[in-house]
């Protein structure tokens, strides 16, 4: 069947506005612009709608979007495929936080006991699959499978306790970040080595096995990559991942 943008709009549930945007963006052009100048989308162009919006509820920015559907090497079945992992992901990762809501509250109401391994447990199986959504492919391609598979466990495997040091660790070392920033963002000044120093033991709860040269590596990801710069610098200022690279670089002697 054929549409116009009305009735597009109707059928996908998206306003006209919407469609006529994503035609100024070329993310979707109508098949064709009638004799009486209204855009008509045609079979391939609601597919590639479809494709739009599971993307965009996914997650996706349209920039991203568009690089994704115009790629040459494009498969629409390949693409389903994955945006069908990617929902099993999240469901499964709502039904987590589900049971463990369901949990507390009967914990709560006296129905049933909960331990504090399992008040943390859904929490922290979160954390993973957020991380290995985020970063996996880099830090697979970085550390490979075996050390990450490992860091995955040995993090699932933290105490009640150690979950709340890790955190303490982290905000400590913002704290001494920030103040580093305060006083001219010296890397070599106490206040910075000092969030370097704890951002080592911070990483003492997720790793194996620490060596310098990986903590430099994992600190030059932080300005490479613009999702570690943008997660340090919500959190403790502006810079902040800049600061933190070069301060870790001094304390592990990698700033050469």
């Amino acid at each position: 069947m054929h549409y116009t943008v009305k009735q597009l709009s109707d059928l996908a549930g998206v306003s006209p506005r919407t469609l006529r945007y994503y035609d100024q963006l070329n993310l979707l052009k109508p098949e064709k612009i009638n004799a009486s100048g209204y855009r008509i989308y045609g079979p391939g162009e609601v597919d590639k709608l479809q494709q739009i919006l599971f993307y965009r509820e996914l997650g996706f920015g349209l920039k991203d979007i568009r690089a994704f559907l115009n790629a040459p090497d494009f498969s629409l079945i390949a693409a389903l495929t994955r945006q069908h992992q990617r929902l099993i992901d999240e469901r499964d990762r709502l039904n987590r936080l589900i049971a463990t809501v369901e949990k507390t509250l009967a914990a709560r109401k006296g129905e049933q006991t909960m331990t504090d391994k399992e008040k943390f447990e859904g929490f922290k199986k979160e954390m993973i699959d957020r991380n290995e959504a985020l970063y996996g492919k880099e830090i697979r391609e970085k550390y490979g499978e075996a050390q990450v598979k490992a860091s995955y466990q040995k993090f699932a495997g933290l105490s009640k306790d150690d979950y709340a040091d890790a955190e303490a660790i982290q905000n400590e070392m913002g704290g001494h970040l920030k103040a580093a920033l305060d006083n001219g963002a010296d890397p070599r000044s106490s206040e910075a080595q000092k969030a370097a120093d704890l951002h080592r033991q911070w990483l003492s709860y997720f790793w194996t096995a620490y060596t310098p040269e990986a903590h430099a590596d994992l600190a030059k990801m932080y300005v490479a990559d613009p999702r570690f710069t943008a997660y340090y610098e919500d959190r403790f200022g502006k810079n902040a991942a800049i600061l933190l690279r070069d301060a870790i670089l001094v304390y592990t002697g990698e700033n050469r």
